[in-house]
């Protein structure tokens, strides 16, 4: 048994209606058992809401009545709706006489619109000789009492639904309302948004019927909005939960709801064209198939914004702001908070924009009057664009995509599980926006052509994560990721055809080559490889002088190497000079933040001409673990140091990692991509490591490591109670100048706070702007670990690849 869902516009008059007409006779035809389930006709729920806004404000509703009837009666005029058409007519007038209405009333008045059109549907059935029977869903779906949006009672539903349809003659077709319901006085309620798809589910799950087919107006869910994206694609398959997530984001031909009771009884829903039959559509299952999937968009939406530095150590705040909200009835969706001034964004539905800014407005009177709250406002003209399986790590290069094409983004948000990625951005933009990213994640095979030089724990993970990822790759964005070099310290593997998973094992049998920049261009030039990579994972201060070499020689570069970006003034600008000469690339986002987009971010800021103003936070994820961990604890400081040690958070010497250099380095980094000409010993550093422990080689200082301990025994002691170390790097002064004023130490912050509630191994980046002055943009997430880096790589390796 099947059920056949039918949208509105697949039931307009004209072709809808009759092919509608076609498909369930062929169904019947074919012998398939089936209930049908009908949404309202056409227009018919826009223009009985019309008609109730016209009503209320005493305008002449009669003519938009009378068109509205004239219409419902065009494919039978002999169907009977005098019951319908009655109540319609007596619930206007009522309207019309006080001025307003209620969510109940409303909720009666629509539901006529479904119970026309499966009277209208029945009896075209009937006079088809098609015996059917037009059903009332009110008689057996229960809901509460909440009017324009009702919960379904589940276990009451299910009992009635079933005793229902059991009663019903067999050798009758069952056409039924969808949308409508009744609460437990029989009053009427209706299900929201996407209502019939809601309650096509919920049959199928009462009745055990195993598929859905839902007819609309398209050809199935499709890889952005056709309207909007000339080149959108039909999405072959979907699972429950991408189907969930594509509802959550703005796709209208679903609803959360309805996909919750398809997964209780792996119920598929196969979501086809009425006005085209031979196109199989997209199929809802429980099967899984990777890749990215739709870009759906949030059109009527606001952005509200809350900021004051008065509230930065007041706890309830964000409870009093969501406890409001959900008393008035609205749901929120992204949420966005800033640090240093306390700052809560969030994004509404556009029609509650006006009650949710007046009631927060009230909830906060008292903190307003204390210039404790200084500003709580609202946007609405901005869209939400979410693209469904992206992560944060493969985004950077569609953010690049947007700053060529002037598109500046108000707020990013990545889920907790980092598949999907929104954006934010002023509603003027959203054509554009939606092309460009739409061009990006979904634009025959090429080939990339990859050396690795080093080998170690980054390039190890590197290698391994291509590997493992190089036919998702391929299948997902016609890339072929081919490494035809490795480098170590003395040994070169090198295949024209991509190294193998047991390239340890072959590189270990070859003979010493310490010639690697040589070698791998000849190789690279010999077998006339195109599109070419070099990726430096060493921390080698002579390598990076080859680095011009490459470029020369038509490679892009990627590094985790910080020393390039580090060295004098003078060196840095002249490798820049060289990529513009060769129009080569140079990506280094693990430079800074391990695979966060910190650098790209910033330089997407600069080059549109945002004046950063600042840049601080904790950018070490080794330092960061150890002062996170330690200041959580009675434990020494050398037992998170070992710990740190044992997990690869730290270089082989920790000593590297406590002198500070590091966090100059990439602090360093950040200044220079503002075009700031600092040179690395002007920066203010903080040396951890104690006076007596700076000396000798790494044995001695392991072997006495617990030396360390009663140093930072003394400086958890004397913290404030509620505050904890954080070890904070910070570029600041007249950032418009040549030169910014540039530290790195270790502070002291309160608990409560966006450093201070910093967790395990992450890094925290604040990046102030005169736009959004004391409201930094923040960026936060894992800072250390070869795995982390790695991946920072792998995406930086994707972008320059996409781009070829």
């Amino acid at each position: 048994m099947k059920i056949l869902k039918f949208g509105g516009k697949s039931l307009a008059n004209g072709h809808g209606i009759k092919n509608v007409l076609s498909i369930i006779a062929d169904k019947i035809k074919d012998n398939n058992e089936i209930i049908i389930v009908l949404s309202a006709r056409g227009n018919s729920t826009d223009q009985l809401e019309e008609l109730l806004e016209l009503a209320k404000s005493d305008s002449h509703y009669e003519n938009q009545l009378e068109e509205f009837k004239t219409y419902q009666l065009e494919p039978l005029k002999t169907v009977n709706l005098d019951l319908e058409f009655n109540l319609i007519s007596t619930l206007l007038k009522g309207v019309r006489l006080t001025g307003e209405y209620s969510l109940k009333l409303k909720d009666s008045l629509l539901a006529q619109g479904e119970l026309i059109s499966v009277k209208t549907v029945s009896e075209l059935l009937n006079h088809s000789s098609i015996k059917s029977i037009s059903v009332d869903s009110r008689l057996f779906f229960k809901t509460d009492d909440t009017f324009g949006n009702a919960t379904i009672e589940s276990k009451i539903s299910e009992t009635t639904t079933i005793s229902y349809f059991n009663n019903l003659p067999p050798d009758v077709l069952p056409i039924v309302t969808g949308f409508v319901a009744s609460n437990l006085k029989n009053e009427t309620t209706t299900l929201g948004r996407n209502g019939t798809n809601y309650s096509a589910s919920l049959l199928a799950n009462y009745l055990d019927i195993l598929e859905i087919e839902n007819y609309t107006h398209v050809d199935g869910i499709f890889t952005a909005n056709p309207e909007i994206v000339q080149n959108a694609k039909v999405i072959n398959h979907i699972n429950y939960i991408e189907a969930s997530e594509l509802a959550s984001f703005g796709t209208s031909l679903l609803h959360t709801k309805s996909i919750n009771p398809l997964i209780a009884k792996n119920i598929s829903l196969q979501i086809l064209n009425t006005f085209n039959p031979t196109n199989k559509g997209t199929l809802i299952s429980n099967k899984t198939t990777p890749g990215i999937k739709s870009i759906s968009i949030q059109e009527e939406v606001a952005l509200i914004n809350i900021t004051g530095k008065g509230l930065l150590d007041k706890k309830g705040i964000d409870s009093r702001i969501f406890s409001v909200l959900s008393n008035l009835g609205i749901s929120v969706g992204i949420i966005s908070q800033g640090s240093s001034e306390k700052c809560v964004s969030f994004i509404i539905p556009k029609q509650e924009s006006y009650k949710a800014n007046k009631a927060l407005l009230k909830e906060f009177e008292p903190e307003i009057t204390l210039r404790n709250i200084q500003d709580i406002s609202t946007v609405e003209d901005i869209s939400v664009i979410t693209i469904i399986g992206q992560s944060i790590g493969d985004f950077s290069s569609s953010l690049d995509y947007l700053k060529q094409n002037n598109v500046p983004i108000l707020l990013i948000n990545n889920t907790l599980t980092g598949s999907n990625i929104s954006v934010i951005i002023h509603k003027k933009y959203l054509k554009k926006a939606v092309n460009v990213i739409h061009a990006q994640v979904f634009g025959a095979v090429k080939t990339i052509n990859i050396a690795i030089v080093g080998k170690g724990n980054v390039g190890g993970s590197l290698m391994s994560q291509i590997l493992v990822s190089k036919q998702k790759i391929l299948s997902k964005k016609k890339l072929n990721l081919n490494v035809f070099a490795i480098a170590g310290s003395t040994k070169i593997l090198l295949k024209k055809e991509g190294v193998s998973e047991d390239w340890k094992n072959e590189i270990e049998l070859l003979d010493d080559n310490k010639n690697t920049t040589s070698t791998i261009i000849e190789y690279a030039e010999n077998n006339h490889l195109e599109n070419l990579i070099l990726i430096d994972n060493t921390s080698s201060e002579e390598f990076v002088g080859n680095y011009t070499r490459y470029i020369e020689n038509g490679f892009d570069l990627i590094s985790s190497n910080k020393i390039e970006n580090t060295q004098a003034y003078i060196k840095y600008k002249t490798l820049r000079e060289g990529l513009v000469k060769h129009k080569k690339s140079y990506l280094y986002e693990t430079n800074v933040g391990a695979g966060l987009p910190i650098i790209d971010t910033i330089r997407i800021l600069h080059e549109s001409g945002e004046n950063i103003t600042r840049i601080k936070g904790v950018f070490s994820g080794s330092l960061s673990y150890l002062f996170n961990s330690f200041s959580e604890s009675d434990k020494p400081f050398s037992s998170f140091l070992k710990d740190a040690i044992a997990y690869g958070y730290t270089e082989p010497d920790p000593r590297e990692d406590l002198c500070g250099n590091d966090v100059a380095r990439k602090l360093l980094i950040l200044a220079r991509e503002l075009g700031l000409e600092n040179e690395f010993e002007e920066i203010e550093i903080e040396n951890l490591i104690p006076e007596n422990l700076r000396s000798g080689d790494t044995k001695t200082f392991l072997d006495n490591i617990q030396d360390i301990d009663p140093h930072y025994t003394a400086l958890r002691d004397e913290l404030e109670e509620g505050n904890v170390l954080r070890y904070i790097g910070d570029l600041s002064g007249n950032l418009q100048e040549d030169k910014g004023d540039l530290s790195v130490k270790l502070v002291s912050v309160p608990k409560n706070s966006a450093l201070g509630n910093l967790k395990g191994s992450d890094s925290i980046f604040e990046i102030y702007t005169e736009s959004y002055q004391d409201n930094p943009i923040t960026i936060i997430g894992a800072g250390a670990g070869a795995e982390v880096t790695a991946r920072g790589v792998f995406g930086d390796i994707l972008r320059i690849a996409e781009k070829k």
